[in-house]
């Protein structure tokens, strides 16, 4: 239809399609830093290598976008799963890191300098929050009370360092986590859910681009005639 075709030039689905991989290659410089441990340089020869960097992994990660065909139906779990794995093999062709290595990141990062278990977990219930995880289990207020329970023991907030005290809550956590179902090998599973639901997340923000889009187009003088335009028809290839 004329009316799909025309969306390109100003639609927001140009930019939707060009941010599929926003959280992949939007990294900070720090991490660029940390990741690939380049040798000391100065001023510009830094700053060069980083944008090098940064534009060899976006263009690795569009090239590969334009090779599929992405089905924009975020309640569709077959067009869910294709983008999800799309998406794992962009990562692993520009070399990116996952979304739960991105987490792990963070709470490295936020949390080196926090003293205490309370504040600790706290921190990681923000993370989660800002991550977009639920929490559906209820592991949060479980882990709460158990530090509860360490703490009156102790009859002294838990301090991090404290070897003595902190083995007794993993130990607590342990259960917790037996008494959820949750298992360690079981990780890579967890892992896969989470790139689902963030592969889901993502779908439906394109979704919502595109169907602005196509309302504001429609309301153009020389489209009303056209028909209605499937979002799910539309090959986000051709907006790249």
């Amino acid at each position: 239809m004329a009316l799909a075709s025309r969306l390109i030039p100003k639609s927001k689905l140009v930019y939707g399609s060009q941010v599929l991989l926003q959280k992949e290659y939007a990294v900070p410089i720090r991490h660029f830093a940390k990741e690939s441990a380049p040798p000391a340089l100065k001023g510009d020869t830094m700053l060069k290598n980083i944008f090098v960097e940064l534009k060899n992994k976006y263009e690795t990660a569009m090239g590969l976008l334009k090779n599929e065909k992405i089905t924009i139906d975020p309640d569709d779990p077959a067009a869910v799963s294709h983008y999800a794995k799309v998406m794992k093999t962009i990562r692993e062709k520009a070399r990116l890191s996952s979304e739960s290595q991105h987490i792990q990141e963070s709470i490295e990062t936020q949390t080196a300098d926090i003293p205490d278990a309370r504040t600790y977990l706290l921190a990681l219930k923000e993370i989660r929050i800002k991550s977009g995880l639920a929490d559906d289990l209820g592991a949060e207020a479980l882990m709460i009370q158990a530090l509860d329970k360490i703490e009156k023991d102790l009859k002294n907030p838990l301090l991090r360092h404290d070897k003595k005290g902190m083995d007794l809550l993993l130990a607590e956590f342990d259960k917790i986590n037996k008494k959820l179902g949750i298992r360690k090998e079981d990780l890579p599973k967890y892992e896969e859910k989470l790139e689902l639901s963030i592969a889901k997340a993502q779908l439906e923000e394109l979704k919502k681009d595109a169907l602005e889009a196509i309302e504001t187009q429609s309301k153009r003088e020389e489209f009303k005639d056209e028909g209605t335009v499937d979002v799910k028809s539309l090959d986000v290839r051709n907006f790249i």
